[in-house]
């Protein structure tokens, strides 16, 4: 068995050594496997990555990605976080917890046309953090929440971590972009039912009141949010009702929030060319994690490695929940050091054979893995999240790990909801229309 594993260790200790001496996780990636396959085949190195490289990045599934990651950027470029506060606010003020409710709604609704955490966070942050203190909202809760909150860009679709695991494992974008739509739903819910639950028995919680407003100012208030709806159903509607694969919808999406951006005045040429560069850049980032992650899975393949540990996994007699455990655990871990796409594609070549052999849906395990993963963005010390925030409000690393912390410990109740409710990921999918290539 010790023979069997010390690849393991081999792998381990190069990518540890690498990724502490500053490379990139892409090329980190690569080297492991290059090793790999030094070491352990004797197949040729460089035909074999080059054939790899190009399989990983033809893959047409995978132009959703840049597309997602444009729309989110031209929709950052816009007053749209100004927007959604001034047609949230009036409607959020009268419930327990006030105007702490818009940080999650706002994540809520922005993350379904941005797919990514640091673009939701970012947004809304911008707006609502400066609002709400002037309002005498409690820092921390302020902060914790909005943390928390952003992760939602990870589940509800369109997610870039789903686009990612959905390409690695070869499932459809569609079904998973779907299937995220209920339990972020329910998890978005939690993070309000808690700040309900606080702002009723906190001491800190006295907040400035908001002055009253007619139903018909409320109204005129919500037009604001009219935009941003309807590409919310534009981009998730067409994918549900069967009009358009994920790539199309993405495509609609540009269009959409171009469109967007043109009627509040908000798209020029420097804005459409910092939104084309920072899709790029974002899309060539993952793009190499990808190309890397999946030559690592072939030189893995090679050496056996993932088959004999999902043999070994087997033999342990685990049941579903404890392998679940275990790999809440694992990723949670991992999480510490790693972003959410790379801790997907840097373990799914050895987690997939697992979590097949036991049995469980492929589909409902994205949601799962998406769910642990958004926990790494607001655990130290690599905590993404964090670090954007802290470049927001000039506050210690310690002081925001701290006021998220609630919004992790919900994160871990909403794997057990998961597990309890399994149709919460599955029902939408089975029940949906699809169209080839989704």
């Amino acid at each position: 068995m010790i023979a069997e594993f010390w690849p393991l260790a081999v792998f381990l200790f190069v990518l540890f050594l690498l990724l502490g001496s500053g490379v990139w996780i892409g090329l980190a990636l690569l080297g492991v496997a290059f090793v790999g396959m030094e070491l352990f085949t004797t197949r040729p190195v460089g035909d074999a990555m080059m054939t790899t490289i190009w399989r990983s990045a033809s893959s047409w599934s995978l132009t959703a990605l840049p597309l997602f990651i444009w729309m989110g950027e031209i929709l950052f470029r816009t007053r749209l976080s100004e927007d959604m506060f001034r047609g949230l606010s009036p409607w959020m003020a009268r419930l327990p917890g006030g105007l702490l409710h818009t940080n999650v709604v706002g994540c809520t609704v922005f993350a379904a046309v941005s797919g990514s955490s640091a673009a939701t966070l970012t947004t809304v942050g911008k707006m609502s953090i400066p609002e709400l203190l002037r309002r005498n909202y409690p820092e921390k809760m302020v902060i914790g929440t909005l943390a928390g909150a952003a992760t939602l860009g990870l589940m509800i679709p369109p997610s870039l971590t789903l686009i990612v695991y959905g390409v690695t494992i070869n499932e459809s974008i569609t079904k998973l972009f779907i299937a995220g739509i209920l339990p972020g739903l329910v998890l978005a819910a939690m993070f309000m039912g808690y700040i309900a639950v606080w702002s009723r028995f906190s001491p800190d919680y006295h907040p400035d009141p908001d002055p009253a407003m007619s139903l018909g100012a409320k109204l005129a208030n919500s037009r604001f949010l009219i935009p941003v709806l309807m590409l919310i159903a534009l981009v998730i509607g067409s994918m549900y009702l069967g009009f358009a694969t994920a790539t199309e919808a993405a495509a609609f999406g540009v269009l959409g929030a171009m469109v967007l951006a043109f009627a509040q005045g908000s798209l020029s040429v420097t804005t459409l060319g910092d939104s084309l560069m920072g899709a790029v850049r974002t899309s060539a980032m993952i793009a190499l994690i990808l190309a890397g992650a999946s030559f690592l899975s072939l030189s893995m393949g090679f050496t056996g490695l993932p088959r004999a540990l999902a043999t070994w996994i087997g033999s342990l007699g685990l049941t579903k929940f404890q392998l679940l455990m275990a790999l809440l655990a694992f990723y949670i871990v991992i999480g510490m050091f790693l972003d959410g796409i790379s801790s997907v594609v840097l373990t799914i070549a050895v987690v997939e054979p697992m979590i097949r052999q036991a049995g469980i849906d492929i589909i409902w395990f994205g949601i799962f893995i998406v769910v642990v993963v958004e926990m790494a963005q607001i655990t130290p010390p690599i905590g993404f999240n964090l670090f954007v925030l802290q470049g927001m409000t000039r506050h210690e690393m310690g002081f925001i790990a701290r006021a998220a912390f609630p919004m992790f410990l919900i994160m871990v109740v909403m794997v057990f909801v998961l597990i309890v409710f399994p149709e919460l990921a599955t029902w939408l999918p089975d029940n949906m229309r699809t169209r080839p290539g989704g």
